[in-house]
């Protein structure tokens, strides 16, 4: 049976084609819904129009590609949006879908499935607007919380400011309390973004970004090095995503300083992430 997931999250709309319980491939669209809304509390009439649009086309492409089911998930926008049932709306319009707005536990959970396969073990998921830490003890989840913070939100917040991205951070993380001490696992955009930079991939290969190691410090070094930057500057770099090139910055240096409030030195970086784990949560119980 081959299954078709969409996840629309703050920044980008994604889609994994799944089957005989695996990854045959994934494909993104940036369409940043989450544009404006820590300003506004709303999602704008474009940001919706073009998020729904990619949302059609990708339901579309799974289903010339065979898909038996199409699921479509929302996070933080969706969720956080005072106008959010009015983007739900408009999918069910473009495209006949109805979109499951998930929590932030529940999408903490969804990554750490995904990406653990449960296993024992943490990850750590820097979305466009919240950024979720989850542990689990290899049976069940000990600990998951969703901070309201991403790339995007750091973003439009600081204005690409190093030192008012860190202070605005360093604010908000005593939010996630005690994090269990784990071994941590990195997944989104964020941290795969980071390791084209470090293998200057100027074609993204998954194969090649799945399973890298980084140091927090390196990570950190990556986020002073591109909040230093004009937008140019990170254009040019080799590897390289100019749909993150402006938010990567905010990003990065959220990944680095939850990874070091979490004590974890160094974090595994995954390509299998909430996608993956939505699937999986459908097909074999909600997690």
């Amino acid at each position: 049976m081959k299954i078709s997931a969409i996840d629309t999250g703050s920044n980008s709309v994604r889609l994994l084609v799944w089957a005989d319980g695996r990854s045959l491939y994934k494909k993104i669209d940036t369409t940043r819904l989450g544009e404006g809304l820590a300003a506004t509390g709303r999602l704008s009439s474009a940001a919706m129009e073009r998020t729904a649009e990619a949302i059609a086309r990708f339901a579309e492409e799974a289903r010339e590609a065979g898909s038996d089911k199409l699921y479509v998930f929302a996070t933080a926008a969706a969720r956080r949006a005072a106008n959010g049932g009015e983007f739900v709306r408009l999918v069910k319009e473009k495209c006949g879908l109805d979109v499951d707005v998930v929590s932030g536990e529940e999408e903490a959970r969804l990554g750490l499935s995904g990406a653990l396969g449960g296993r024992a073990g943490g990850i750590i998921d820097v979305g466009g607007a919240s950024s979720e830490v989850t542990v689990s003890d290899g049976n069940a989840v000990v600990y998951a919380k969703s901070l309201d913070l991403g790339a995007v939100r750091v973003t439009e917040t600081c204005g690409g400011d190093l030192e008012k991205t860190r202070a605005l951070i360093a604010e908000k993380l005593p939010f996630y309390g005690s994090i269990p001490k784990t071994e941590m696992t990195a997944i989104g955009g964020t941290a795969t973004s980071v390791v084209a930079l470090e293998k200057e991939l100027t074609v993204y290969d998954p194969a090649k970004v799945h399973g890298t190691v980084l140091s927090a410090a390196k990570i950190n070094a990556w986020a002073v090095k591109l909040l230093s930057m004009t937008q140019e500057e990170r254009l040019a770099l080799p590897g390289m995503d100019p749909r993150r090139a402006d938010v990567l910055g905010g990003g990065a240096m959220l990944l680095a300083m939850i990874a070091e409030y979490a004590g974890a030195d160094t974090v595994t970086v995954s390509e299998a992430d909430n996608l993956e784990g939505y699937i999986m949560a459908r097909e074999g119980g909600r997690s």
